[in-house]
């Protein structure tokens, strides 16, 4: 299987991509975080225009009708940029929840598929429509106003506001354990997707950085030992490339291999690659990459809220070794 992109995926990611380098800007990260939801309704529905949510909604019902594999280079772009709201949950919630793939109705969701400890963490509640509950054997759709939650003051992510519930009203049932495992498995690839942009956009700004930056009048970026860091961060980038393209083709194709396998390979690579290359921005930026005045801390803490969505890296390599083990 040839995983290059094609031309046209390569000109639906370069539009994206162009989209993001022009209307999602630090400043405009920035001016959203200083909101009170962290939300933006006028970038939503530019989202929604360009076709983010219905991506992978049938052209017959009204949408691109693309596949998995379209959706991850999509995503790829978005966590590049940062782009803040539930465009995860919207995206799986098109086709599915009335107004999703339009824009018009806000979707987030809570993965209940694992042991859940409770209280729920329910990120960006106060901008939601609806929340999607995603059970082992069903997907439930409720209101989100029905559901109490207490806001959490200084969110580990200012541009993912976080609110706690202690419990949550019964859904409406919209899909059964098969639709439940379709979520789960377009959810974790596209969220390795995110974290795929993540450790794009982190060693694009180290590099960047090093190649300014002077000490001893010499670039820092002519110094071993930050030129190691930067080709570590580029293997990682490339391994999690490899790993979120795969998963992607196998959910379209899956014969040519173990699709939870390929998922799962997707959420550890990108999720190490992610971490690691926001740290090591942070780290070749010096004293200034731990201040708010450098965007690496977007980044970084973007990527411990994608850690805990659909899985965590210990999760999920537990889940490869099962796979493995049952394969011997």
């Amino acid at each position: 299987m040839d995983f290059r992109p094609s031309d046209d995926q390569e000109a639906l990611q370069q539009g994206v991509r162009s989209f993001c380098e022009g209307r999602v800007t630090t400043d405009h990260l920035r001016e959203i975080e200083s909101q009170p939801k962290a939300f933006d309704r006028e970038l939503w529905n530019e989202l929604a225009e360009m076709g983010i949510f219905s991506l992978q909604v049938p052209e017959e019902q009204g949408g691109v009708g693309l596949k998995a594999a379209d959706a991850v280079l999509v995503f790829e772009e978005l966590g590049r940029a940062c782009v803040p709201g539930p465009v995860l949950w919207s995206h799986l919630a098109a086709g599915h929840v009335d107004g999703a793939d339009l824009g018009e109705t806000v979707v987030g969701g809570l993965d209940l598929t694992a042991p859940t400890i409770e209280p729920f963490m329910i990120e960006h509640l106060e901008s939601l429509d609806r929340l999607i509950l995603l059970k082992p054997d069903s997907v439930e759709v409720v209101e989100a106003g029905a559901v109490e939650g207490t806001s959490i003051e200084v969110p580990l992510d200012p541009l993912t506001p976080i609110h706690y519930a202690k419990s949550l009203p019964t859904g409406e049932a919209i899909g059964g354990v098969e639709l439940a495992t379709q979520m789960r498995l377009m959810g974790t690839t596209l969220a390795s997707g995110l974290m795929l942009g993540i450790a794009e956009a982190t060693l694009e700004m180290a590099n960047e950085y090093a190649k300014k930056r002077e000490q001893f009048d010499r670039p820092i970026g002519s110094f071993q030992s930050i030129k190691h860091m930067l080709a570590d961060s580029f293997v990682r980038q490339e391994a999690a490339r490899a790993a979120a393209y795969a998963a992607g083709a196998t959910l379209d194709f899956p014969e040519v291999g173990d699709v939870e396998r390929a998922v799962s390979s997707a959420k550890v690579v990108a999720g190490d690659a992610a971490m690691k290359n926001s740290r090591t921005c942070i780290q070749v930026h010096g004293g200034m990459g731990y201040t708010w005045e450098v965007p690496a801390h977007y980044f970084f803490k973007r990527t411990w809220v994608l850690e805990n969505v659909f899985g965590g890296v210990h999760e999920h390599s537990d889940r490869i070794a099962d796979r493995v083990a049952a394969e011997a």
